[in-house]
Order: C-alpha cells, then sequence, then structure tokens
C-alpha cells in the first residue's frame, strides 16, 4: 500500500496529536489506572525556584489520607512543607521513596513536613502496601483522578506536570521549589536546606 504525501502528512499530524494528548492527560491529571500500563510522564528537568518576594500561594490542597483522616495542607503553615505526587504503580517513585522517607525523619526537628499526593491508584490497597515497603511515615493524600494536582496550583505557578514532581512550600505556606524527577536524599536537601534556614 502506498500513501500520498498529503496522506503521510495527516497521518503524521494524526500521530503528534496523540502523542501529546496522551503527554497531556498524565501531566494534567487525566484518568489512568494504576497498575499496568499507565502512561505516566517522567520529568527531567533541574530544580526550578521562585525568589521569596514573588512566590504564590496554591489553591486548597486538603483531602483525605490513605488512612481516611482529613488533611489541610493550610494547617501546615510556619513548616516547611514538601508535596510529593508519586503512584505504587510509578518506578521513580520506587527509587525515590526510601530518600523521602528518610529525610522526612531527618529534618522533622526542623519544622519540616512531608506529605504525599498519592494518585491514579485506583484503590488504596496498593498505595498503602508502598508505604509500608518503603517506610513511609508522613501522610498522603488519595487523589486517584488528579484533581488536586489540576486545581491545587494556580495556572503559572511551579505545579506539578510530571510523576514524580515535588513541590515545596516555604514557612508562608508559599510554592518555592519544584522538581520534576526522582529526587535522592541529597537533591532533597538541596531543595529544603534554603528554606529551612531561611527567616
Amino acid at each position: 500500500m502506498s500513501f500520498s504525501r498529503a496522506s503521510r502528512a495527516a497521518l503524521s499530524t494524526a500521530l503528534v496529536v496523540a502523542g501529546a494528548l496522551a503527554l497531556s492527560s498524565c501531566a494534567d491529571g487525566g484518568r489512568s489506572g494504576g497498575g499496568g500500563d499507565t502512561n505516566f510522564v517522567a520529568g527531567t528537568g533541574a530544580v526550578s525556584t521562585v525568589p521569596k518576594g514573588e512566590r504564590r500561594l496554591p489553591n486548597e490542597l486538603k483531602g483525605e489520607t490513605l488512612e481516611g483522616e482529613q488533611l489541610d495542607v493550610a494547617d501546615l503553615r510556619g513548616k516547611v512543607v514538601v508535596l510529593n505526587v508519586w503512584g505504587s504503580w510509578c518506578p521513580p517513585c520506587r527509587s525515590e521513596a526510601p530518600y523521602f522517607a528518610k529525610v522526612a525523619k531527618e529534618t522533622e526537628e526542623q519544622g519540616v513536613a512531608f506529605v504525599g499526593i498519592n494518585t491514579r491508584d485506583g484503590s488504596k490497597g496498593p498505595a498503602l502496601r508502598f508505604e509500608e515497603d518503603y517506610g513511609v511515615g508522613y501522610p498522603s493524600l488519595y487523589d486517584p483522578h488528579g484533581k488536586l494536582i489540576v486545581n491545587g496550583f494556580p495556572k503559572g505557578s511551579l505545579n506539578p506536570q510530571a510523576i514524580p514532581s515535588t513541590i515545596v512550600l516555604d514557612r508562608e505556606g508559599k510554592i518555592a521549589a519544584r522538581a520534576l524527577r526522582a529526587l535522592d536524599d541529597e537533591d532533597l536537601r538541596r531543595m529544603i536546606d534554603p528554606l529551612i534556614a531561611e527567616k
């Protein structure tokens, strides 16, 4: 079968559009089931930061945790808050989880709170097993359809655009830093130590 030049151009355009839709459905909170093929987007960028005078508050970030408790991130104002977007089905999330558990313990007495945002797990079971397997001792909001990820961050702010993503809020509750890739303990400390030191 031979294609004309117009047919090849149309097919090429259709493939580009389909690829963009697949990426945006992951990055913007489109539905995708946990386990199996999730088409998650792994970011490759460096850490982005916002100067203190230009930071913005996130929108409402509250809901039910994996353990069934209510949690409102705004109640953590006064602490540096590390928000980590993750899914039990996500290989990079598995690689960074032990580092997050370690740094959360190390920095708790310095006024740092960690909160996970679990997404695209169709039920809580796999996510709870993930937390147990990796020694995650901090709470995670359960966000299976990505509503918090899409609605929790103002347009134009540093927002989660990949899984995993990490957003750090300063002590005033404002968005101060973001990473769109898996982090190790050194990466994490480079993001949060300057915020711990801020007056």
